[in-house]
């Protein structure tokens, strides 16, 4: 199969989260880093789901800043050619388990590509692993597994009613901008196909 991160995250929504979930949403950075997926749970927590294609995509996933805590470490005075001296923050980080309010956390990819020495490779030991498979199935055309649950953050903050809106209108001006650039395709084709 010719996988993709839109053909996972759809199974993904549809198969897995469409349940659990009050509203869900591709591509979004409202928890101030990238989700492929994120979706917001019926008692107001997120799950993020990292879609990848590839054990490269996987593997480089852990250097993403959504996975580290940078904090002030000190500060130290810097001299400058000319004689000047200022003085510099110095910076260091330290790993998370979970990125930043985020409740559950996941990584969906094709099957074929899974190995059981991946999960040493995956930033954090909380996250769990979703896989996806074809089957001949018209209506669920991939087949999603549960390799690892993933484990909650404890701390994580329920949502408030305006923050789950907000959310809930980014997906719904999502939707409206699929119809448009579907209907924008259409017409382009209908277009070639007439001249």
């Amino acid at each position: 199969m010719n996988w993709s991160e839109h053909a996972i995250a759809r199974a993904i929504s549809l198969q897995t989260l469409a349940r659990k979930c009050v509203v869900l949403v591709d591509n979004c950075n409202w928890t101030g880093h990238e989700c492929d997926v994120l979706a917001v749970t019926n008692d107001l927590r997120i799950i993020d789901v990292e879609v990848k294609i590839s054990r490269a995509d996987l593997k480089a996933d852990a250097k993403k800043g959504k996975w580290w805590h940078e904090f002030v470490s000190g500060s130290e005075t810097v001299q400058t050619k000319w004689g000047g001296s200022y003085q510099r923050t110095r910076y260091d980080k330290k790993p998370v388990v979970h990125p930043r309010k985020v409740w559950k956390h996941y990584y969906a990819l094709p099957q074929e590509i899974w190995k059981p020495e991946l999960l040493d490779c995956l930033p954090s030991k909380a996250s769990g692993v979703l896989l996806l498979r074809e089957q001949r199935n018209s209506h669920t055309p991939l087949a999603v597994h549960v390799e690892r649950r993933a484990k909650p953050a404890i701390d994580a903050f329920r949502l408030k009613p305006e923050q789950v809106m907000d959310i809930a209108r980014l997906a719904n001006l999502r939707m409206w901008e699929a119809y448009r650039r579907e209907e924008a395709a259409r017409l382009q084709r209908t277009t070639r196909e007439a001249a």
